[in-house]
């Protein structure tokens, strides 16, 4: 059975909510609400806190955006790239429609590493 992880937190970003939690060898990093030019960086901070921990694989559940820019597709293919490069533990889950339709116009869907 796997312990607590003492790290569980949630980070309110102006539009952009972010639930990040270990969950046995994963760490889960859930976004809410919108992606776009105004917390990306926030993302991207928290998935650099995650990417130096020792979790072997991070999901990061875009189910529950609403709103995606190209500032959302550059943090995503920020995060595979840097993912390749140290073991490649990225794994991401499908946001809902709209999100799914901008990353499929601009062909980010198929350079990121989804479940399917």
């Amino acid at each position: 059975m796997a312990q607590a992880d003492q790290t569980a937190r949630t980070i309110e970003a102006g539009t952009l909510t972010i639930r990040s939690a270990r969950e046995g060898d994963e760490q889960v990093v859930a976004v809410y609400g919108e992606l776009d030019i105004s917390c990306g960086d926030a993302l991207d901070r928290e998935m650099q806190r995650v990417e130096a921990g020792d979790a072997t694989r991070i999901v990061v559940d875009l189910s529950g955006l609403e709103f995606m820019d190209s500032t959302g597709i550059r943090t995503l293919l920020s995060l595979h790239a840097r993912s390749r490069a140290d073991g490649d533990r990225l794994l991401l889950l499908r946001g809902a429609p709209a999100v799914q339709q901008v990353l499929e116009i601009t062909g980010a869907d198929r350079l990121l590493p989804f479940a399917d």
